[in-house]
């Protein structure tokens, strides 16, 4: 109960330091969301979007990081005012990063590499909703980033492709998951499990009961209050205990 009034509180709460931050990569403009911490600093946390771009829902998240204490930098992986709104317009943006992976581990390295300039912190958590989620997974394979101290996935891919591994993960893994998301099924969360105990890499995995792909999207038909109450309580521990 104390935790679901807190999280209430936080979500609903308006002041925010938010400050929309421009950079280029490979002559292109991004644009992310940088929160600074309220109150006693206690660290730096990257976050990335889902498939629709950096919107709303990952600005929210980032106030209710800052609120707790934490700098919150919101990369961008599409680039500057590219929000997708139409479904097929959603998947040919994550398909473009799907199919090049080098890219999508540069811009979300790029996303680092500005949020620790804009931070007086330098070790960070690495975390992402859906795609975001993903991408966070493939940077964890990469090995790549200087000062990550931990990754954490919220309802996202977890397949990995073929050539790659986790022989190279240097930093703990938090995996929230759904067990009735349809679109990614159990036996991914299995064989990920396999995969990671082979490369002897520190992980949690966190199954929700009944909690469907997206689970906490606020103000979706997907939204499930007790699942994303419990998978942020799951990303708070992880927090403290990485940075």
């Amino acid at each position: 109960m104390k935790f679901a009034l807190l999280l209430t509180a936080l979500l609903f709460s308006h002041t925010s330091n938010a400050q929309t931050i421009e950079y280029k990569v490979a002559d292109k403009t991004y644009e992310g969301v940088f929160e600074a911490a309220q109150g006693t600093n206690k660290g730096l946390v990257i976050l990335i979007h889902d498939w629709d771009g950096l919107t709303d829902y990952e600005v929210k998240r980032s106030q209710m990081l800052s609120k707790l204490g934490y700098d919150t930098f919101a990369v961008d992986l599409y680039g500057k005012g590219n929000r997708p709104v139409e479904m097929q317009m959603k998947k040919s943006e994550t398909a473009k990063l799907y199919q090049d992976r080098e890219k999508m581990r540069q811009l979300i390295l790029a996303g680092v590499s500005q949020a620790q300039q804009l931070s007086n912190n330098k070790s960070m958590v690495v975390m992402g909703y859906c795609f975001g989620g993903a991408a966070v997974l493939e940077l964890a394979r990469s090995g790549k980033g200087t000062g990550v101290k931990g990754y954490a996935s919220f309802h996202g891919g977890l397949a990995t492709p073929e050539g790659q591994n986790y022989s190279a993960a240097n930093a703990p893994i938090l995996i929230a998951h759904g067990g009735a998301d349809a679109g990614i099924p159990m036996t991914d969360v299995a064989q990920l499990s396999v995969e990671l105990e082979q490369a002897k890499v520190d992980y949690e995995i966190q199954v929700y009961s009944g909690a469907p792909h997206a689970f906490t999207v606020f103000g979706s038909d997907r939204y499930q209050q007790q699942a994303d109450e419990k998978s942020w309580a799951a990303m708070l521990q992880f927090l403290d205990k990485q940075l």
